[in-house]
């Protein structure tokens, strides 16, 4: 259970503008007026906080299935490209989106071609996918033990998912696991910066309790270390920037499903500072090797030469 209150989310914008003042990017104006924006927050406000359950995604998603597809989700906007870029330009094959929802990234994969598996721990997010996508092969499991066999696809897809996982290190192995040699994975998640700061959608519940789907802040540096241990190499990271508009102020935090953004309007001014150059999200390109470790193995054994014979 989190406390949320919009005081806390508000002076944490404004000690984020204030460090950033401190690094030198704005001057003494600006500093005078986060000082006193913060006295005027602390003597004025008659905010009330919201105790939030944090849901594991079995739970949240349950709920959020029915709204889940709805076009206001800005993430939506990022992982498309990459997709398409990677699985549309490799020959077809199989192709797995692990973590697969309602199927919009399945939809994607078969529309480049592939064949596609989706797995998933949601029953309730398969079957919008199964609706979407009826000739797909829908299967209900977790990213730690995927119900795919080794090396059984080309192409792995992990979008929106990994935030939601206490570990990176046993999910990058059953990706490196289930792809072929020179199978591909493409990941693409909440910025960390945004974790950090809350950014994650909420949920009601029946009871109309407030929830948020348990959200974990991994490192730009522990997605590295995961994926090169589980032996796939980098090809590409990119972190896209959204734009930070300077906004018009408002006196009401709004209703608790639109925090943390509505909070924003409460000091617009430090949220423009703290949120500028901020990456939105992380998108990743990695790629298996050639060669398995066996094959590499069994290559090296028939190179290896034989005996000698004596010539005694």
């Amino acid at each position: 259970m989190a406390y949320e209150h919009p005081l806390a989310y508000v002076l944490g914008l404004e000690g984020i503008a204030l460090l950033r003042a401190f690094a030198g990017e704005h001057d003494r104006d600006f500093v005078d007026a986060r000082i006193a924006e913060i006295r005027r927050v602390l003597a004025d406000h008659a905010f009330e906080g919201v105790d939030v359950e944090h849901l594991s995604t079995v739970d949240g998603y349950r709920i959020w299935s029915a709204t889940y597809d709805n076009p206001d989700n800005p993430a939506f906007d990022f992982d498309e490209g990459i997709v398409r870029a990677v699985a549309g330009t490799v020959p077809h094959g199989v192709a797995l989106d692990a973590a697969c929802g309602t199927g919009r990234v399945a939809a994607m994969l078969a529309d480049c071609g592939h064949r596609v598996i989706g797995v998933d721990n949601s029953a309730e997010m398969l079957a919008h996918a199964e609706k979407r996508l009826p000739r797909a092969d829908f299967r209900p499991g977790e990213l730690q033990q995927l119900p795919v066999e080794t090396d059984g696809v080309d192409v792995v897809v992990c979008s929106l998912a990994l935030t939601h996982v206490p570990d990176l290190a046993p999910v990058f192995g059953e990706f490196a696991r289930v792809l072929r040699p020179g199978g591909h994975l493409v990941i693409a998640d909440i910025h960390p910066e945004q974790v950090a700061r809350s950014r994650v959608p909420a949920i009601r519940g029946a009871d109309g309790a407030a929830g948020r789907v348990r959200s974990y802040h991994h490192r730009t540096g522990d997605y590295v270390r995961a994926g090169i241990d589980a032996g796939l190499a980098i090809r590409s990271c990119d972190e896209p920037v959204t734009a930070s508009p300077l906004r018009d102020r408002t006196a009401d935090p709004g209703p608790w499903e639109a925090w943390p953004w509505s909070l924003d309007l409460l000091a617009p001014e430090a949220a423009h500072a703290a949120h500028l150059g901020v990456p939105s999200m992380i998108l990743w390109h990695w790629q298996a090797p050639a060669t398995t470790a066996l094959d590499s193995a069994n290559a090296s054994t028939r190179r290896r030469p034989g005996p000698r014979r004596s010539t005694m």
